[in-house]
C-alpha cells in the first residue's frame, strides 16, 4: 500500500509539473501583450517595457518557468499585477466558493443517483425503469451553461424562489444562494451516475455469488444493498474522481453566469485581462484538485474491493 502511495504521489507531482509547462507555452502563444492590455492604448514603450519586467516577461521562457518553479518550493506563486496582493491569497480566497459548490453539487447528485439506478436495476424495462432512462439522457445532453440561463430565468426571474446572483453572508444566506447553482451543476451528474449504476447493477446481480445469496433465502433488498451495491458502485467512484475536471468547467460557466466568487470567475478575468500571476495559480490548484481527487477515488476502490488491495 505504501508502494501504491509513493507512485501515485510522483505521478501526480509529473502531472503538475507537465501541466504548468504546457501552460506557460499556451499562454505565450496567446496573441496580444500583456502590458497592452493592462495599462491601455496611452501606455508609452517605456512604461511596458517597465511592467514586462515587473512581470519578469523580459527573461527567456525557460528561465520563467525555473524561477515559477523555485518560488513554488516556497509556497511563492507571485503577486496580482494590479494590487501586488500574493496570489496564493487571493486564490485561496476563491478556492473555498469552488469547492462547496463542487462537493453539494456531487453530494445531492450521489444520493439521488444512486437509488435511482438500483431501482432501474431491480426494475429492469419497466415503465419508470424507461422513463428514468429517459430523464438521465436528457439530462446528460443539456450543457451546464444552457441549463444555468434557464435555471436562473425560471426560479429566479420567474418565480422568484431563489436568489439570482451572488454567494450570499451568513450560513443561511449562502445556503440559499448555493441552491440553484449546485443543481445546475449536479443535475447532468444524476444522469450520468444513475445509468452508470444501473448497468453496474445488472452486470453483478448475474453473477455466480448472487445467485447463491438467492439460493440461501435472502431478501431482494439486502442482497442488493449488502452484495451488489458495494461492488456496483466502484465504478460510480472512480468516474467521480475522474470526473473533477468536468466538474471544475461546470463550475466556471455557473460562476460566470451567477456572478459567484470563485476560482472559475477568477481564471475568466485573469485571461481577459492577461493577468498571468493569477492564471497560473488557478490552474496549479484546480489541478492538484483533480489529482488529488483521483488518488482519493483510488484509495476508496481499494478500501471497499478487497481485489485491488490485493493487486497493490
Amino acid at each position: 500500500m505504501w508502494l501504491y502511495l509513493l507512485r501515485r504521489i510522483v505521478l501526480a507531482a509529473s502531472i503538475i509539473v507537465v501541466a504548468v509547462m504546457l501552460l506557460f507555452f499556451m499562454i505565450h502563444a496567446v496573441p496580444g501583450d500583456p502590458a497592452a492590455v493592462l495599462l491601455g492604448p496611452r501606455a508609452t514603450p517605456e512604461m511596458k517595457a517597465l511592467l514586462h519586467q515587473q512581470m519578469g516577461l523580459d527573461k527567456p521562457l525557460l528561465v520563467q518557468i525555473v524561477t515559477f518553479f523555485v518560488g513554488l518550493l516556497h509556497g511563492d506563486l507571485g503577486f496580482d499585477v494590479f494590487t501586488q496582493r500574493p496570489v496564493a491569497d487571493i486564490v485561496f480566497e476563491q478556492l473555498p466558493y469552488t469547492i462547496e459548490l463542487i462537493l453539494v453539487s456531487i453530494a445531492w447528485a450521489v444520493v439521488v443517483a444512486v437509488p435511482l439506478g438500483c431501482y432501474s436495476a431491480v426494475r429492469r424495462n419497466s415503465v419508470i425503469d424507461k422513463i428514468i432512462g429517459v430523464m438521465a439522457v436528457g439530462t446528460i445532453a443539456i450543457p451546464s451553461f444552457v441549463m444555468a440561463i434557464y435555471a436562473l430565468l425560471i426560479f429566479s426571474v420567474g418565480l422568484g424562489w431563489l436568489p439570482a446572483i451572488g454567494a450570499g453572508s451568513g450560513f443561511t444566506d449562502r445556503l440559499n444562494h448555493l441552491v440553484l447553482p449546485a443543481f445546475v451543476v449536479g443535475i447532468g451528474w444524476v444522469g450520468y451516475i444513475s445509468r452508470l449504476v444501473r448497468a453496474s447493477m445488472l452486470e453483478i446481480l448475474g453473477e455466480n455469488h448472487i445467485r447463491m445469496a438467492r439460493s440461501f433465502g435472502l431478501s431482494e433488498n439486502r442482497i442488493v444493498a449488502r452484495y451488489a451495491l458495494p461492488l456496483a458502485i466502484l465504478p460510480t467512484v472512480t468516474i467521480i474522481g475522474v470526473g473533477m475536471a468536468h466538474l471544475l468547467s461546470a463550475a466556471v460557466f455557473v460562476e460566470v453566469v451567477f456572478a459567484r466568487p470563485g476560482i472559475g470567475a477568477l481564471t475568466v478575468k485573469a485571461v481577459d485581462s492577461r493577468n498571468y500571476p493569477i492564471v497560473m495559480g488557478t490552474v496549479l490548484v484546480t489541478t492538484v484538485l483533480f489529482v488529488v481527487s483521483t488518488t482519493v477515488a483510488d484509495l476508496v476502490n481499494a478500501a471497499l474491493d478487497p481485489r485491488i488491495r490485493e493487486k497493490l
